[in-house]
């Protein structure tokens, strides 16, 4: 996890937020017909109506993944310039009663990453800014 003197001196990147000193995700909620939205949008997707924000739980469960061997072409997941492609995990963790997030993985070993596993949201350095990573909770570590 990122040290939390990191967390105090680099600014969020969007959709994160930082709540109770934990990082949440902020999506939007639909206030004709519930439907929930990630990364907030100014209208539902489904019906237009005006979304509401709200923060999503800080854990999930991890819905499916693959790995990223070879360099994105474009943002979110390009390099930052000036360094070095390195491979990565990506995935999308499910909140239960909300909807499915897609993001980096701070686990890539198949070894260690489960369909079904509980993930938590994390914040990590990415440039200048701090964005989000879903990281998987080992039970028993220590």
């Amino acid at each position: 996890m990122t040290d939390t003197t990191d967390l105090n001196s680099l600014p969020f990147s969007a959709p994160l937020d930082m709540v109770d000193g934990m990082p949440r995700l902020v999506a939007g909620r639909c206030r004709d017909c519930g439907e929930y939205s990630f990364p907030i949008a100014s209208s539902c997707p489904a019906c237009g109506t005006v979304v509401e924000e709200v923060h999503l739980p800080t854990r999930g469960v991890l819905w499916t993944w693959t790995t990223q061997e070879f360099e994105p072409a474009s943002p979110p997941y390009a390099p930052v310039a000036g360094t070095p492609f390195e491979p990565y995990a990506i995935g999308y963790v499910e909140f239960p009663n909300y909807l499915r997030v897609e993001g980096r993985l701070t686990e890539q070993d198949p070894d260690i990453l489960r369909i079904g596993m509980d993930m938590e949201l994390v914040a990590v350095p990415r440039g200048e800014t701090l964005t989000y990573a879903f990281s998987p909770v080992l039970t028993g570590a220590g």
